[in-house]
């Protein structure tokens, strides 16, 4: 089972990378479906066995053919237990057992309801939609239930988080850190420190989090107007440096661009 985890999270990071490479509208999935409507008893027929009429999977209650992914999703496939269902769950946690093969997202974190709208988009943009699957997200006349209406707000919600914590990151990107017994822990900002290729080098920092006790290291701009005021004329030429929320490291230099914390 182990295995089989380890493989649909791989599979899982391809497809959110693929996606994201291509540019896919993160909401796109929200736009209504035509066709059929499948009771969980018909679609459990499209499992792609001999003598079955096809091979279909449904996420978040939206029914696709996967025949052209038969490899993957047909009898032997590694990712079989998708078949035939809809296991919402497992796209996000990678648990291919029967206990984590449903449709139930009502306990799922941020990042994976994400991880399941990156699916559906997935799905959406490579296999040919069907319909719905009536039960938890589509009633028997095909309109979204309640469940549905939760689940979609919840991605909004995570939506507009990820796109909050990359504009924090952009302000305040993370340090480069290290740490090694002899010389304890070394922090460092560069132009690409973080991942965050920028045009400023920055100075390390405490951030603080409102809320919470903890800290971690971001680099911080020095000079220049406050972040998100570039037009401002009225400013004191610190960059950041006077966020409330940051605070030095002792014994460095205030505008030092390392700093080294000795054990």
């Amino acid at each position: 089972m182990r295995r089989g985890a380890a493989a649909a999270a791989a599979l899982l990071c391809l497809g959110a990378a693929c996606l994201l490479g291509r540019g896919f509208d993160p909401r796109a999935w929200l736009l209504p479906s035509r066709g059929r409507l499948l009771s969980p008893v018909e679609l459990a027929r499209y499992r792609g066995a001999a003598g079955e009429p096809g091979l279909y999977l449904a996420v978040l209650g939206r029914v696709f053919d996967v025949e052209r992914g038969r490899r993957h999703y047909g009898p032997g496939g590694a990712y079989s237990g998708l078949a035939g269902r809809d296991a919402t769950r497992a796209f996000a946690t990678g648990d291919f057992t029967q206990a984590g093969l449903v449709d139930d997202v009502s306990a799922l974190s941020p990042g994976e309801l994400l991880a399941v709208q990156s699916w559906l988009a997935f799905y959406g943009d490579n296999y040919d939609p069907v319909g719905k699957l009536v039960g938890r997200f589509y009633d028997e006349n095909g309109a979204p239930t309640e469940a549905l209406r939760q689940a979609e707000a919840a991605i909004e919600e995570a939506l507009k988080f990820q796109a909050e914590s990359e504009q924090r990151k952009q302000q305040f990107p993370p340090c480069n850190s290290e740490w090694s017994s002899a010389g304890g822990s070394r922090f460092w900002c560069s132009r690409q420190s973080g991942g965050v290729n920028r045009d400023w080098t920055g100075v390390p920092r405490k951030l603080y989090r409102p809320g919470s006790k903890g800290s971690h290291c971001v680099c911080v701009r020095t000079t220049g107007p406050l972040w998100g005021q570039p037009d401002s004329t009225e400013h004191s030429d610190r960059g950041d440096l006077d966020n409330p929320h940051l605070e030095e490291y002792d014994g460095c230099h205030p505008l030092a661009e390392q700093c080294v914390l000795k054990v």
